[in-house]
């Protein structure tokens, strides 16, 4: 049950996806390969695909990265995104190589008429743009105004842009207002929702390596998703892009907002736990990854909750001394000792996988 009136905003194609309006939030990422590496670039996008990550940013920096975007896209199944900084030369190159979507930075793309001869390429083309404020970046005028990167001067750099673009007749706009500070990026969409109906591209930027990273992502944007205000998100990890997706997913699934795959409910354990309940979860975790089917699996480490909560679930492991026993949809299956535990699971999770899908 969702707990929130989504914002309404406009509807905004990126290729074969849609972003805002009524539909699903989109995940996305970012290649972290060499764009001019071709074959590694592709095969990320592609690693990318099978997590279901739905959108992909590549870094342009370069003439020879945007003539590299034309056969990158080629031999690639999802809409790209060129992301563009300094020079708006790029992003017109990026637009002839196919890209899909544009990431400029108000902050650093150039002067106003840079900004313009971006806008009419786009608009020649029929892509849409992202216009991106990042608090590290922001414009010199707005930083000598406010004295630092606040939520007020990114919402100021923001509208400054989005009334450029609008001024020329064009309204394919997603925005994103991201800063590494949790309160400062919330507040941030919060004001900019008030004025503007584009949709918002969600993200805590530079959040850091995997654990501090998703929980400072997972805060943010659980904060903004929760109040409705999010079309399309993208958690910013130092670390392969494969986890970008992982957490995103996660993000959106304790919000009951996108379902995807397993869940997976453990406890924390405690010192009536007779079972290596980490190592079982860890071996289960890897063998479902390739499962897309949203099942719901426990896995408990003793009779105080486990039983109750392995009941609830599509399958479930209550740990007992030397094992435990298999739940399947509130019933009793069998007892199994502690070293067949995650082979006898995987096996039930695909059989289960299996009938789903045929009742499907």
């Amino acid at each position: 049950m969702r707990v929130y009136q989504r914002r309404l905003s406009r509807e905004v194609t990126v290729g074969n996806v849609t972003i805002g309006g009524s539909a699903p939030i989109v995940v996305q990422s970012m290649t972290k390969t060499d764009t001019r590496d071709i074959e590694s670039t592709v095969r990320q996008i592609e690693s990318l695909a099978q997590l279901g990550c739905e959108l992909v940013r590549i870094a342009i920096p370069d003439q020879e990265s945007a003539d590299a975007l034309a056969e990158i896209k080629k031999r690639t199944s999802l809409p790209l995104v060129a992301d563009i900084h300094f020079d708006y030369r790029l992003a017109l190159r990026a637009l002839e190589a196919g890209a899909d979507k544009l990431r400029i930075n108000p902050g650093n793309i150039g002067s106003t008429d840079r900004l313009r001869q971006v806008v009419k390429g786009a608009k020649e083309r029929e892509v849409p743009i992202r216009v991106g404020v990042n608090a590290g970046s922001l414009e010199r005028r707005l930083l000598q105004k406010y004295g630092s990167p606040t939520a007020e001067a990114m919402v100021e750099s923001a509208l400054t842009n989005i009334r450029i673009v609008e001024d020329m007749g064009f309204e394919e706009m997603v925005v994103s207002l991201k800063a590494p500070d949790v309160i400062t990026t919330c507040r941030a969409y919060q004001m900019l929702a008030e004025r503007v109906n584009y949709p918002f591209h969600l993200g805590i930027t530079e959040a850091g390596i995997p654990l501090p990273g998703a929980v400072k992502s997972a805060v943010g944007l659980g904060i903004l998703l929760s109040q409705g205000l999010g079309d399309t998100i993208r958690v910013s990890l130092t670390a392969p892009p494969e986890e970008e997706v992982k957490v995103a997913y996660h993000i959106l699934r304790a919000l009951n907002l996108r379902q995807r795959g397993p869940m997976v409910v453990s406890c924390p354990t405690c010192g009536r736990c007779e079972v290596d309940l980490l190592k079982i979860c860890e071996e289960v975790e890897k063998g479902i990854t390739h499962i897309t089917y949203p099942l719901h699996i426990a896995i408990m480490g003793c009779v105080v909750n486990g039983p109750g909560e392995a009941r609830l679930a599509d399958l479930g492991f209550a740990g007992g001394k030397d094992g435990g026993v298999l739940f399947r949809k509130g019933k009793i299956l069998r007892k199994v000792k502690e070293a067949a535990v995650v082979k006898e699971l995987l096996r039930e999770i695909d059989r289960l996988v299996k009938e789903m899908k045929v009742l499907i």
